[in-house]
């Protein structure tokens, strides 16, 4: 396991952070080559106010197909509305985390000794396995502050239900992992978020990007990271309560209003919205949504579970075999036409986020006639 260094003694060196000094501020810049090693490089944005006279937050962003222009893009409006640096690896990508680690840590490294960074405000992001990656590092180090963790959570092996650090995470109403980040919200007890969108697998949007910077703020002003600012908690607190209106339902209302009183105790009055989420809580309405709610995602959970039972059993002998490549096509391709209806549902998006999972996880199925198959219906758009 690669485990990344200490880099206390960096931020503290401003004669070797003055080699950033002559790289341009507010726009992004695609390739920075490590110093160290030069077959590492990442993607960078500096804030057009960058300066070496402060310590400045860091964002070290990882995207799943090493597309460090990409991930830094997301975060760009945010890093200049409240002063990040932002750096996308362009080395990290889906594969043996050793690669993608070993580009974080020269990333880090690099970062670390070319700018003024305040190392008390530190935080990764990433999508997907660079989500997985993003939440490695700060498991794996005691100087991440936060993670913004898209479309994916835990790697593999680390799951739990208590982080050291704070978490926003963000999955698409479409998106194969929305089951995980569902229950990845329901499980953590420690300071957390999960906002979902309408989308598929990908990068959150950028305003959703510049609502989890906010988040941040929050936060380190909660612990202390920073200090506190009550004219920025009042203008976000201001539009956290105005988007309670936008809400489409009172089930959505209760899990802004349950957001807005975890966010904002110790620093605002919430009695007035934790008592709106108390009464929401007690509607049968509500219970009934929660109940069905949950229902959903266990037949999601289910029907996942039988195709990937099914596909393991495609190497079995010919006669198994057959039986479950029939059940395969018929249950795929009434998920495919539930895909295409013309109306947004739980049934559609259920069936989307399901197909988009078996796109994704049949390819390690050695099995031609299914992959064709497969192919079949990736082509038609399912």
């Amino acid at each position: 396991m690669i485990r990344l260094t200490p880099l206390r003694f960096l931020f503290g060196c401003l004669a070797v952070a003055a080699c950033g000094q002559d790289l341009p501020r507010g726009q992004i810049i695609d390739t920075v080559r490590c110093t160290a090693d030069p077959s590492q490089n990442y993607a960078l944005y500096l804030p057009s106010h960058y300066s070496q006279g402060k310590r400045w937050s860091l964002i070290l962003a990882f995207d799943p197909r090493a597309r460090g222009r990409a991930a830094v893009e997301q975060y760009q409006a945010a890093a200049e509305k409240y002063g990040y640096v932002v750096a996308g690896s362009n080395v990290s990508r889906n594969g043996p985390p050793a690669i993608s680690l070993a580009a974080a840590q020269s990333m880090w490294s690099d970062v670390g000794k070319r700018f003024s960074i305040n190392p008390k405000r530190i935080y990764t992001a990433g999508l997907s396995g660079g989500a997985r990656i993003a939440m490695k590092v700060a498991i794996d180090s005691d100087q991440i502050a936060g993670v913004i963790a898209s479309s994916a959570g835990f790697p593999p092996g680390h799951q739990r239900n208590e982080l050291p650090f704070v978490l926003f995470g963000t999955a698409g109403t479409e998106d194969f992992n929305y089951i995980e980040m569902r229950q990845l919200d329901e499980t953590l007890t420690s300071p957390h978020r999960v906002v979902v969108f309408q989308g598929g697998h990908t990068w959150l949007p950028v305003s959703l990007a510049v609502e989890a910077v906010e988040w941040l703020e929050i936060q380190a002003m909660k612990s202390g990271r920073r200090e506190r600012d009550p004219g920025l908690i009042d203008t976000i607190f201001a539009r956290r309560v105005v988007e309670l209106s936008e809400q489409k339902s009172d089930l959505e209302t209760l899990e802004s209003l349950n957001s807005l009183v975890t966010d904002f105790r110790a620093l605002a009055d919430v009695s007035k919205y934790s008592a709106q989420a108390d009464a929401l809580r007690k509607k049968k309405s509500v219970t009934d949504a929660m109940d069905k709610e949950r229902q959903n995602e266990r037949q999601e959970s289910q029907q996942a579970t039988v195709i990937q039972e099914l596909e393991a059993g495609l190497g079995e002998e010919p006669d198994t075999r057959a039986a479950c490549f029939a059940q395969l096509k018929t249950r795929l391709s009434k998920l495919a036409g539930q895909s295409k209806s013309a109306d947004d549902s739980s049934d559609r998006r259920m069936a989307r986020r399901i197909l988009g999972g078996v796109f994704l996880d049949s390819r390690g199925v050695a099995d031609t006639e299914f992959q064709t198959f497969v192919d079949s219906l990736r082509a038609a758009g399912h």
